[in-house]
């Protein structure tokens, strides 16, 4: 049963940092049937806004992000953790919302990850908010 856990989130001033974490469960990178079809994202939702893609990392390790956040947002991944990252920097508040994790074991969702389509992925943390004022 995948599990995944947010931390991080909070409130930062204009041009602030924050870094959020996800701890995953359930699977293990050991197994080549993860490791080659894995894919982790994050996601955001501000009130009254629908859920947008933040930025990918796919199983090789390449990774996509959002026009908005290009530049300023690292997406990392420790797989000896099972922990995802989302380094946040030059933050404005037009981020401001709950941040969540998610994952998808899927070789053909692979092909369209640079889409940052919500519904291509299954799994889903409970979220974590990012305030910026």
């Amino acid at each position: 049963h995948v599990q995944l856990v947010e931390s991080g989130g909070g409130s930062v001033q204009v041009g602030g940092s924050l870094r959020l974490s996800c701890v995953a469960s359930g699977f293990t990178y050991r197994r080549k049937s993860t490791s080659r079809t894995n894919c982790m994202a994050w996601f955001r939702q501000a009130p009254g806004k629908e859920r947008e893609g933040v930025a990918t990392v796919d199983a090789d390790g390449s990774t996509t992000y959002a026009d908005s956040v290009q530049g300023r947002f690292t997406i990392s991944r420790d797989t000896t953790k099972n922990t995802l990252y989302l380094q946040m920097n030059s933050l404005k508040p037009a981020d401001t919302g709950m941040y969540y994790c998610a994952a998808v074991f899927s070789p053909s969702v692979r092909k369209r990850l640079w889409l940052l389509n919500p519904p291509d992925f299954d799994y889903w943390g409970q979220g974590t908010q990012v305030t910026v004022s």
